[in-house]
């Protein structure tokens, strides 16, 4: 089953990864950290203990897959070792000096502007995705 994920950056600057209730999986699961990664390892940690738990109780834990989702900070944290702040710009049309207030929490996007750098990402995976080498 796939349950998503929600990956935010907190006001202390620290991240949690917080699995969306489903009426079928009688648990809820966390994650924290100082980064993404670490967020991301902290929830799958909390998976692992949880499937201990149920294999000592002899019983079987539903099995998950998750899908994350970020808040914008999250992803421009998450994805700052593959992308430049000029990168970013470029693909999105939102200036460095923004999208460095965004990652550091100094100000969250407008949710207009959250719609334009999840667009203009996307489509920039699907320019890079139809890319073929002789």
């Amino acid at each position: 089953m796939k349950v998503q994920v929600i990956i935010e950056r907190g006001m202390d600057g620290t991240f949690d990864a917080n699995m969306e209730f489903v009426k079928r999986v009688p648990f809820g699961l966390l994650g924290q950290g100082k980064t993404v990664s670490e967020t991301i390892a902290d929830f799958n940690h909390s998976y692992a203990e949880m499937k201990a738990m149920y294999a000592e109780e002899g019983k079987e834990c539903p099995q998950l897959e998750f899908e994350f989702k970020y808040d914008t900070a999250s992803f421009l944290q998450y994805y700052a070792y593959a992308f430049t702040l000029a990168g970013l710009e470029r693909i999105t049309g939102v200036n460095q000096k923004q999208l460095g207030h965004y990652i550091n929490g100094v100000r969250k996007p407008s949710e207009k502007t959250v719609r334009k750098i999840e667009d203009r990402i996307h489509a920039f995976g699907q320019e890079i995705s139809s890319v073929s080498f002789v």
